[in-house]
């Protein structure tokens, strides 16, 4: 199966679409990078929210503020058999110092978890090839700077070759859940529901299956609403991600009448091998919850709008403690 997204296109189309950088993007060569190096300029974006891009056909891990790409470098992820699943996820814990209950407790320094059964950042061994047990590898320097900069519940999206259909499932496709935490039935008889005070603080992660024709709202992993959609005409295949940027966009919200345009910055993770198709105008959500999903967004919010259904098996037991380097 061919790539169905050139990064080279994504690239160029977030830093076009950011437009707010002080200085140029970092700008890396094909191959230009050996593996265990990388390349950091912070001061292309000094302030904003953060998206980390992790290539599995590239081998490579791209780093945004507000847009723009801050820094590139080379990593090593899941070998044959253990692969890195691809999505979009968001930081669940971070340990500067932490060792593996699974390998021979291997260290795994500048933990970040993305999901609860064993994905993760970390320093460790580079090759040159996918190696690891799942997670993905960084340079020690990398990893150190990195780890200073991110906070808990930041996107992370990891994009490649697929070898199946995708699944909004635990450990999530696109966000996982927090063990313990059950999702909030839809209240019968009503199409909506808006319960922010299950987790009152984080960014928010907003989930649209086309299929299901439903909305679904977490904020650190937790469902906190929920509401039908309907759509007009045929729905895009594949799916896109979308990260909220600060400022506004010159126009009148889609979705909120009389409220401006927000400032989204687009990436496509899967084009299903078809050109996609704008969901502006054709998109319906109750004005209610669409009021109240508005009024909640702040930067470094992600959108995500798939034509995967929404998984109903039962979530998986949490394993806290992930792969180590090998």
């Amino acid at each position: 199966m061919k790539r169905r997204a050139c990064f080279a296109s994504l690239f160029a189309a977030l830093v076009l679409a950011a437009g707010l950088a002080s200085a140029g993007p970092v700008e890396v060569a094909p191959g230009e990078l050996a593996p265990g190096e990388f390349a950091w300029l912070p001061e292309a974006a000094p302030a904003g929210p953060l998206l980390l891009v992790v290539s599995l056909d590239e081998q490579q891990a791209h780093l945004y503020r507000n847009g723009v790409r801050i820094a590139v470098t080379t990593v090593s992820t899941g070998k044959p058999g253990n692969e890195t699943p691809e999505g979009v996820y968001t930081i669940l814990q971070k340990r500067e110092e932490h060792y593996s209950n699974l390998y021979d407790n291997a260290p795994m320094p500048y933990m970040q978890r993305l999901t609860w059964d064993g994905i993760a950042l970390h320093a460790g061994r580079l090759p040159g090839y996918p190696a690891s047990h799942g997670c993905v590898r960084l340079p020690e320097e990398f990893a150190r700077r990195l780890f200073g900069l991110t906070s808990l519940g930041m996107t992370v999206v990891v994009a490649g070759e697929r070898t199946g259909a995708p699944q909004l499932s635990h450990p999530g496709w696109l966000a996982p859940p927090v063990p313990g935490t059950d999702p909030v039935p839809v209240p019968a008889g009503q199409d909506a529901f808006w319960a922010p005070e299950r987790a009152p603080d984080g960014p928010l992660t907003i989930l649209v299956s086309t299929s299901d024709r439903v909305i679904r709202v977490l904020r650190n992993g937790t469902e906190i609403g929920r509401a039908g959609v309907r759509l007009d005409g045929a729905p895009p295949v594949g799916a896109v991600v979308l990260q909220l940027q600060a400022g506004t966009q010159p126009g009148e919200n889609a979705l909120v009448p009389g409220r401006p345009r927000l400032n989204w910055v687009r990436l496509v993770v899967d084009a299903g091998g078809a050109e996609d198709v704008s969901l502006r105008g054709r998109l319906h959500v109750p004005p209610r919850f669409a009021l109240a999903l508005y009024d909640a967004l702040e930067p470094g919010a992600t959108a995500v709008v798939t034509d995967a259904p929404f998984d109903t098996s039962p979530a998986m037991e949490p394993v806290l403690e992930a792969a180590p380097p090998r």
